[in-house]
């Protein structure tokens, strides 16, 4: 049997939690694709995932739930220009070879979407997965139902790191942790915890949500600094 969020009940309860109080319209918008697209393709599948997309999805955008470019550019150039600076003054200490940079086509495979999206491998296979020749334009990763699927689909099968999010939330398993490493390894992986246990208990409308949010988000830190 599906069990149906009462959204009324989640949207309340993420804006108390995650939101300061209040959301934007474009924030609205881009919760409500993803639960959407959630719904009419992986109802029976764990409502833990979904909460850790949401998570990922509101870290990865600066909050906003839209699709971004990286640096939150309003062009490719912008972005251009903001990660050279970066990289000059070695804040990108982990990068060897600067992605963003236009290849002999003129395209850059910067980070694009909900998730974001970099190096022209990962636009190949996006293009497969989503239908959508991303590398021929690859600002079409910023389309919400592409983005959405990008997202989603590439979580559930492992696409960006070959760790998906069955790995780490199963029968056996709730690793709110190093569930991060589905994305990007371990960068902020505490705080990318905290998120995805408030959204997932705001789905659970019997739950006390803020009491419940705050003392897992206690106890991912705590499992953080034994496993990390």
């Amino acid at each position: 049997m599906v069990v149906h969020m009462d959204r009324s009940v989640f949207f309340d309860a993420v804006r108390g939690e995650l939101f300061k109080g209040e959301m934007t319209h474009p924030q609205v918008v881009g919760v409500t694709a993803i639960l959407d697209a959630w719904e009419e393709r992986f109802s029976h599948a764990d409502w833990r995932w979904l909460a850790y997309i949401l998570a990922t999805a509101y870290h990865e955008t600066a909050y906003t739930m839209q699709p971004v470019r990286e640096t939150l550019a309003q062009s490719d150039a912008r972005a251009v220009e903001i990660l050279e600076t970066a990289f000059a003054a070695g804040r990108l200490s982990w990068v060897k070879t600067p992605y963003w940079r236009p290849d002999e086509d003129g395209r850059c495979w910067l980070g694009r979407g909900l998730v974001q999206l970099t190096h022209k491998r990962n636009y190949e296979a996006m293009s497969t997965l989503t239908g959508i020749d991303l590398v021929a334009d690859p600002d079409r990763a910023m389309e919400m139902d592409a983005a959405v699927t990008i997202l989603i689909d590439g979580m559930l099968q492992g696409s960006f790191t070959g760790h998906k999010l069955a790995d780490h939330l199963n029968e056996a398993t709730e690793d709110w942790v190093n569930a991060r490493r589905i994305v990007n390894g371990t960068d902020r992986a505490e705080k990318l915890a905290a998120y995805a246990m408030a959204f997932h208990a705001a789905m659970r409308p019997n739950a006390a949500h803020g009491l419940i949010a705050r003392l897992k988000a206690w106890g991912a830190r705590v499992i953080a600094r034994l496993t990390l």
